[in-house]
């Protein structure tokens, strides 16, 4: 598949139907890539995440997209990690609830299964991987640490974000806002690592 005519910025492809993710990498990238997401090519598969981490899911999403079209690819698999729930939600961060995408449902069963336990340290992880011609060219990792609150606050975030306060900051992700979440979210970590690699290969 052939992509749109070229802007004067280099293009991006992000391996997601998810809004929400495009967004925050385009907030994140600014106005140094066009950065467009699998919406834009509706003749590529829905690639279903099979895989047991999130390198392997976000293998498979790079290379499977891809296969169908030129340029860079980007794909991104992430999730919570909780101490006291043996590193769970994890990779089924995105269906914990029992439906996948439902971001009440995950954050209704993560505060009754917190209910009482600690440590409340949580993380969230964040794997990208660059592929261009179903090749994958390089991995990259971001994370970043912070703990649980027993109740959601804030409303400018997704997923997990209303619970989650990282490290160094008395907000949770929700309220501080995307501003101040895309200089230091585990996606931001992995996305600035990816970024010098695609700087590096001109």
């Amino acid at each position: 598949m052939s992509l749109p005519p070229r802007s004067h910025a280099p293009r991006l492809v992000i391996a997601t139907r998810n809004a929400h993710k495009t967004a925050e990498i385009r907030d994140v990238l600014g106005e140094d890539f066009e950065v467009l997401d699998a919406t834009a090519f509706p003749d590529c598969p829905e690639i279903e995440e099979i895989g047991t981490t999130f390198l392997e899911n976000a293998r498979l999403k790079a290379l499977g997209i891809s296969r169908c079209l030129q340029g860079w690819v980007l794909s991104d698999d992430s999730g919570l990690e909780v101490d006291a729930l043996d590193g769970a939600p994890g990779v089924y961060s995105s269906s914990y609830g029992g439906e996948e995408g439902n971001h009440a449902l995950n954050n209704q069963r993560l505060m009754r299964e917190m209910k009482g336990k600690s440590p409340r340290t949580a993380r969230f992880r964040c794997t990208m991987v660059l592929a261009r011609d179903g090749r994958e060219e390089a991995h990259f990792s971001g994370t970043v640490e912070g703990h649980l609150i027993g109740e959601m606050r804030g409303s400018q975030g997704f997923g997990y974000d209303p619970l989650f306060i990282p490290d160094g900051h008395k907000k949770t992700f929700a309220e501080l806002g995307p501003e101040i979440k895309s200089g230091l979210s585990h996606r931001a970590r992995a996305l600035r690592q990816a970024v010098d690699f695609l700087t590096q290969r001109g």
